[in-house]
């Protein structure tokens, strides 16, 4: 069989005459996409109202912002060795930003799909091609810096995100949740042009180009991505649509697998990923995004729900005891991985997402952003300790020619497994309230103490405004306190789930062996 990616050697590593741009476009390709990502998850509520939506609608129009990324994601690495990073990454800029200015002015839900469905696939180029960029135009001793910044935006852009959002709706106007791009997606444009060398097109790659397969394998895993992303509001395999996505997926997703075998010239054989290393890190990296859901999901979570702050506070604690240990952070991780091996600074940032979930175990009704200060700062060290060395292991340990081959299960670890994480973390949460309010809930009718007392006090409390009222509202005050407790548990109980993922990622990290000798290991 023809090798699984002939990907020349010369596309490795090859420098352009400018650097410094092109590490520019790096930092502006994917925090643009992140941004704009965690911006309008944030902002949903308020795009609703703008745009006249119902719930169902925005759930919606959610999907089809997101799922078109998995349609172009993991053939971007294959499409930028072909045609060469100006190419691709200048032209969809330039839509995007077009397209970006369009959807504010949009009217009607169709109108809004087919933009936001444009403006997903457009999304779905820029970080696997600003990826590409740090490994075939940047000298092999930027390596290591490169996809630190590329680590460092998720966590920061996550936790930046919220602040943001306020600044935005509340001063500048909801516009704005995509008008930033339209400043920031031509710069991109400009960096890449002068940061990328002009490249011909590669007509071997193209001749033998594997269309099946892509096509397949991007079709595939969009309908899985609308499974999940469906699957928490429509309460999963009780809804008809979840289960036909799922099987239509997984279904195209087998006759990928079969076209990877039978073509002469496979676009992403899973051999590229079956050296044992690399199945390893992608494992670890599944269980470092599930343990990272404590500080994505969990604490702004609670700190809305249950502290009721509002988002102008949350996004300071966030920014103050993350974000900033994050920039303080990144050069000490960045000077580590030269110098250490990329386990141990992994086994570090899954210690303290452990360490910071544990902690997190303890929560009651009565914290509030400063009571996280320590757990923030602990998850914003594992971020940039976990994320930043497993994607240099995953490279280190990948054959250069099947480069290719694997940043598109990269991509599918990227955008679908995080998907994965969050429907999972939502519904885990959502079911766990039910269970423990129905459990308190028992305890309350049976006529408890406990219960008997609370319901007493309450009673006193409230017997000023007479005593006809005073049992029914001192009634309703205990079910809402039995809400709130039964919140408090389900959270604790989800605390205890990351705490056991990043536990895990440390049993299966003890099986990886040291990578291969290469640009990217000490």
């Amino acid at each position: 069989m023809a090798e699984i990616l002939r990907l020349p050697l010369r596309f490795i590593g090859r420098q352009t005459h400018h650097p410094i741009l092109a590490v520019a476009a790096v930092l502006v390709g994917p925090y643009m996409v992140s941004f704009h990502s965690r911006l309008f998850g944030l902002g949903m509520t308020d795009l609703r109202a703008s745009f006249g939506l119902s719930f169902d609608e925005g759930a919606w129009l959610n999907t089809f912002a997101n799922a078109p990324q998995l349609l172009i994601a993991p053939a971007v690495g294959w499409l930028v060795a072909t045609f060469g990073i100006r190419r691709i990454l200048v032209p969809a800029a330039l839509l995007y930003a077009l397209t970006s200015a369009l959807i504010p002015t949009a009217s009607g839900f169709t109108a809004l799909v087919l933009l936001h469905v444009v403006h997903g696939l457009l999304l779905g180029i820029f970080v696997p091609a600003t990826l590409m960029i740090i490994l075939r135009n940047l000298p092999m001793k930027w390596w290591i810096t490169g996809i630190a910044l590329y680590a460092f935006r998720t966590a920061f852009t996550a936790n930046a995100g919220t602040a943001l959002v306020d600044i935005y709706v509340q001063h500048l106007g909801w516009q704005f949740l995509y008008w930033q791009d339209v400043f920031l997606a031509p710069l991109l444009a400009l960096l890449a042009w002068f940061g990328a060398p002009a490249e011909k097109v590669n007509r071997d790659m193209l001749e033998r180009a594997d269309w099946g397969g892509m096509m397949l394998f991007g079709a595939g895993l969009t309908l899985l991505f609308i499974a999940v992303d469906q699957g928490n509001r429509l309460d999963w395999f009780q809804s008809g649509l979840v289960i036909t996505m799922l099987i239509g997926g997984l279904t195209l997703i087998l006759a990928f697998f079969i076209n990877e075998m039978v073509v002469e010239t496979p676009w992403a054989h899973v051999r590229a990923i079956s050296a044992r290393n690399v199945l390893l890190i992608l494992s670890v990296s599944l269980l470092y995004t599930m343990a990272a859901a404590s500080n994505t999901a969990l604490v702004p979570n609670y700190l809305s729900a249950v502290a009721h702050l509002r988002p102008e506070q949350i996004g300071t604690v966030l920014i103050q005891w993350v974000c900033i240990p994050l920039v303080l952070l990144t050069p000490v991780a960045v000077w580590a991985m030269h110098r250490t091996d990329g386990r141990l600074i992994i086994a570090t940032g899954l210690v303290c997402f452990g360490v910071a979930s544990y902690l997190g175990t303890g929560l009651t009704s009565q914290w509030n952003g400063n009571n996280f200060r320590t757990i923030l700062v602990l998850q914003a060290a594992g971020h940039i300790l976990t994320f930043m060395p497993i994607i240099v292991l995953a490279v280190a340990n990948g054959n250069p020619k099947n480069a290719i081959a694997t940043g598109a299960y990269i991509q599918v670890m990227r955008l679908l497994a995080v998907q994965v994480v969050q429907s999972v973390m939502t519904t885990y949460i959502r079911k766990g309230e039910q269970v423990q309010s129905y459990l308190i809930g028992l305890n309350v009718e049976r006529g408890s103490h406990a219960s008997t007392t609370s319901l007493a006090a309450l009673s006193h409390k409230v017997s000023g405004a007479g005593e006809a009222l005073a049992h029914s509202r001192a009634t309703s005050l205990l079910s809402q306190n039995v809400q709130a407790q039964a919140t408090v548990l389900a959270y604790i109980n989800a605390f205890w789930l990351t705490f056991f993922c990043a536990v895990g990622g440390l049993i299966i990290l003890a099986f990886v062996t040291k990578a291969p000798k290469g640009p990217l290991t000490t």
